[in-house]
């Protein structure tokens, strides 16, 4: 607020309202840089309450495809099919916002890159790898999991000298990994056995190599693209790279998943589920953009949080003590992880 009212003072009294010896000249004079000042707070406030709100949108709807994943896979619809229609789909949903701006088409040949980098990292190997993991993992431990996120961007932002070294937050690191190993330790990977004869640390760990791509998906937007980039011509086209890269796969493997009408459960969970990550996804990599990869990271809090519970309202999972406790202390990782201000975003706001 100190930077606002300095900007707003800097412009100096308008001319017309300079004091020449008139009181009334300086009260008015008041008014009018009172007004500007209180006219930018309510703006930058309003926009603040946005991102936010971007943020528990896209956790919240985020945090639902887990369970979404577990009930397709369940079905029997094969991981690498899923991972291809989620793809395609949300591609394709995102890109039929680009029939209300077709000015924005004209840089799609120099986002060929950027988009590439984006269908790899954020949806070819994340995508298959957490499908194939729905499979032998509730969908709550995935959530947890996810959380890691947050905390491998902080650490490649540091390594990367793109954020500075902070005690508290490295201790939030640190948190994030002790809860993971609470989730595996013995006791507690007994109670996630989620099928017969697997190998369910395995598959935990699966998950969190998604993370990792993740991890560099948030950085590349980051520091890469620029804030004039149209994000849904940006997402669908990367996602649809995506369906491309994957397709000779799908078929040569025999994974190719038909939705046929009327729809079943696991097809209606399908299409639930482009609908949620395409969205999710799209007000995602908006929050990178707009407020940066750490805050953006709030997400976490909210998919996190929505994953495990999602999973007990939809498949009544029960969890041991000890992975609440590992919830509990993923939350507070993340919280001492996550910045209390973005600097950036204060930064475009005034």
């Amino acid at each position: 607020m100190l930077t606002t009212i300095h900007s707003v003072l800097a412009q100096g009294t308008p001319h017309h309202l300079k004091y020449y010896g008139d009181s009334t000249n300086i009260s008015q004079a008041s008014v009018t840089v009172i007004d500007n000042m209180l006219l930018k707070v309510r703006e930058n406030l309003s926009d603040n309450w946005l991102m936010y709100l971007f943020v528990l949108a896209a956790g919240g709807i985020w945090g639902v495809t887990f369970s979404l994943a577990r009930i397709a896979t369940e079905s029997g619809l094969h991981p690498l099919g899923l991972a291809w229609w989620q793809a395609a789909g949300g591609g394709l949903m995102n890109l039929c916002f680009c029939l209300f701006a077709r000015d924005k088409l004209k840089n799609i040949l120099q986002l060929a890159w950027p988009m590439t980098v984006i269908g790899f990292c954020g949806s070819v190997v994340p995508g298959t790898l957490l499908f194939y993991a729905a499979v032998h993992v509730p969908a709550g431990i995935l959530a947890i999991s996810i959380a890691v996120t947050p905390m491998l961007t902080y650490l490649a932002s540091v390594v990367l000298k793109v954020e500075a070294f902070k005690s508290r937050r490295v201790t939030g690191v640190l948190l994030g990994f002790i809860a993971i190993v609470l989730i595996m330790r013995p006791g507690s990977v007994e109670s996630l056995q989620a099928s017969e004869n697997s190998n369910v640390t395995f598959w935990i760990l699966l998950a969190l190599l998604s993370c990792c791509f993740y991890t560099l998906e948030n950085l590349f937007v980051e520091k890469r693209i620029s804030a004039e980039v149209y994000m849904p011509l940006l997402l669908g086209g990367g996602m649809l790279i995506a369906a491309l890269l994957m397709l000779p796969f799908v078929v040569a493997t025999g994974a190719w998943v038909t939705l046929s009408v009327p729809l079943d459960k696991a097809e209606w969970s399908v299409i639930f589920m482009i609908l949620a990550s395409g969205s999710a996804y799209l007000m995602y990599l908006i929050l990178i953009r707009r407020a940066g990869a750490v805050f953006a990271s709030l997400t976490g809090y909210v998919v996190t949080l929505s994953g495990v519970f999602w999973g007990i309202a939809i498949f009544a999972e029960s969890h041991s003590q000890w992975i609440w406790l590992a919830l509990l202390v993923m939350i507070i990782g993340m919280f001492l992880v996550t910045p209390r201000t973005d600097k950036r975003l204060e930064m475009e706001k005034n």
